[in-house]
């Protein structure tokens, strides 16, 4: 199997969650192990994806240095790494992602409108080799060595809409589109009204999340998904993943997992290098994880 990138580029316009404000997206191919690499335009500053560039995983993924950062962007990555994108340049002109409608579909439909280019290089991925793991009380997440790239998640909330839900995924390219990208990010509205008071979610509303009050779901459409929640949670997890750098072969496991935890784990796993190895998917015993990106 080899990298890919895209055809063209392409460009799209959407709202920041926090700032409110909009943000222009534009997706620009890359030579073979370039690699995932960030650019804000407005600041003229280049931010590598990678577990260093990590500076807040508070209330999303954000990368950056001293200079600036790029929040909000596991939605983004969640369809990269469904997508076996090796090599990009993802340009905006802000301080956040755009969060288009809450799910990572947006993003789904960009990579299919910019077309998929397969290089002259070897596809390097990341495969576990040993488990590991990282707690916070009773919550993890862990990965364990598995031919297949899974995600298993399960979630409780004290709320008659969620309570405990909990999803298995095989990534494929194909099962992504259908299973998990179009489940969106959600937020309690008292939380959301604290936040607002502090110039942050300015963007939130109930085209762009779901939104729950004390006992009911707030969108008058309802959810996409009967587990619409856990299935957001895996979507962001495979965002968070891709921060290492390239797509995942392991099995990853979690209990009440965050974006914290998920930067935890891949840093662990980084600093424990009898752990992992990058190894091409040509040496790869079974191809199995090959065919995971034969629809894309």
């Amino acid at each position: 199997m080899q990298q890919r990138t895209i055809k063209k580029p392409v460009e799209a316009v959407g709202i920041g969650l926090h700032k409110g404000e909009p943000i222009k997206l534009r997706l620009e191919p890359l030579e073979p192990d370039s690699g995932i690499v960030f650019y804000r335009e407005d600041l003229g500053l280049t931010i590598p994806l990678a577990p260093s560039s990590v500076v807040d995983t508070q209330m999303a993924t954000v990368i950056g240095n001293e200079k600036g950062f790029i929040s909000t962007i596991e939605h983004f990555l969640s369809a990269i790494y469904a997508y076996g994108i090796d090599n990009l340049r993802v340009v905006v002109d802000g301080n956040e992602m755009p969060i288009m409608d809450g799910s990572a579909i947006s993003f789904c439909l960009l990579l299919d409108e910019a077309g998929i280019l397969t290089q002259d290089t070897p596809k390097k991925i990341l495969r576990i080799l040993k488990p590991i793991e990282v707690k916070d009380g009773d919550k993890f997440v862990r990965f364990k060595p598995s031919e297949k790239a899974t995600f298993d998640f399960k979630i409780f909330f004290d709320h008659p809409a969620i309570s405990e839900q909990s999803y298995s995924f095989t990534l494929s390219t194909k099962n992504f589109v259908e299973q998990i990208a179009r489940a969106r990010t959600f937020g309690f509205a008292k939380d959301i009204q604290y936040l607002q008071s502090k110039n942050l979610a300015l963007g939130a509303n109930l085209q762009n999340a779901i939104g729950l009050d004390d006992h009911k779901i707030l969108n008058p459409e309802g959810l996409r998904f009967d587990n619409e929640f856990v299935r957001h949670k895996i979507l962001d997890a495979m965002g968070d993943m891709m921060v290492g750098g390239c797509s995942v072969l392991g099995a990853y496991e979690s209990f009440a997992g965050s974006h914290k935890l998920n930067s935890q784990l891949i840093a662990k796993l980084k600093e424990h290098s009898d752990s992992y190895e990058i190894v091409s998917v040509e040496a790869l015993e079974s191809r199995e994880f090959e065919k995971s990106f034969a629809t894309a």
